[in-house]
């Protein structure tokens, strides 16, 4: 029996009409996320890794192919899907509470479960005391966590995360790593991230999909082993920085095979060990 969570894509394309031509997004990705995995997809601009995400959340329905979970196909937006994206998107003239509390406006719960849950998501995000203030009054990523609350208020299975920490500076960025993996372990989310940034990726991720573009398709699936909390400065989280990097450019990587066998490296062509 497949897990309630376990997302599967199965011959996946998506092509856009652009001058009255078809132009190729996505083409033949393969690819089995079960449940409680944290997947990150890295690739060039223009590799559809946001449209992927799109998909997923049920947001475009123009594809060939299959997409579901636990054996139901994904026919649109669902609750069980929540999504992230680059910005915030906060309703500017509504306070944190008001802009969390968005997230259940088609909730089948009462008024009074709808405060507790925005009480609950506003600790879980660490804005206590911020209730009341309205965007313009937050930082960037405070702003960002509110977004991530109302994305999980309706507990999710699945979180689609769309390079949620692109624009921020790289103090606040790296301390929502850590409090979204902190989430991810509390909540027992399927998490799937788009990011530019390799070492974003391999810090967060339990794998990393390296996606080629036009047409975006699978090049390599890298499998981290690497224990966590996970140290940046490690040889190891280097040597497969390193790796991955190779991949997205195409250029040889200087790393001894032995080294790379002690990591544990793991590298999947696109149709190979699909569940």
């Amino acid at each position: 029996m497949p897990h309630l969570s376990t997302l599967k894509i199965r011959s996946l394309s998506k092509a856009y009409r652009v001058d009255g031509r078809p132009l190729p997004v996505l083409e033949d990705i393969d690819l089995t996320i079960p449940q409680g995995e944290f997947l990150s997809l890295v690739g060039a601009s223009g590799c559809g890794k946001s449209t992927l995400l799109r998909l997923l959340a049920g947001l475009e329905r123009d594809f060939e192919g299959e997409l579901s979970v636990c054996e139901d196909r994904i026919l649109g937006p669902s609750l069980e899907r929540g999504i992230v994206f680059q910005e915030p998107r906060l309703m500017p003239w509504l306070n944190v509470e008001e802009n969390i509390e968005l997230g259940l406006l088609n909730a089948p719960i009462s008024a009074e479960e709808k405060r507790d849950r925005v009480a609950h998501h506003i600790a879980l995000v660490q804005l206590g005391g911020f209730e009341k203030a309205l965007p313009r009054q937050l930082s960037g990523g405070m702003a960002q966590r509110v977004a991530i609350a109302r994305a999980l208020v309706n507990r999710p299975k699945i979180i689609l995360l769309d390079e949620p920490f692109g624009a921020l500076d790289a103090l606040t960025r790296a301390h929502l790593q850590e409090q979204l993996l902190e989430i991810w372990q509390r909540e027992r989310l399927t998490a799937i991230f788009v990011t530019h940034d390799v070492e974003e990726a391999l810090y967060l991720s339990d794998r990393v999909v390296v996606m080629a573009p036009r047409p975006g398709r699978i090049r390599r699936i890298f499998e981290v082993s690497l224990p966590r909390p996970r140290d940046r400065a490690h040889p190891a989280f280097g040597v497969l920085r390193t790796a991955i990097l190779s991949e997205l450019t195409g250029t040889p990587a200087d790393v001894p095979p032995s080294k790379a066998l002690s990591l544990r490296l793991v590298e999947r062509v696109p149709k190979s060990g699909i569940a």
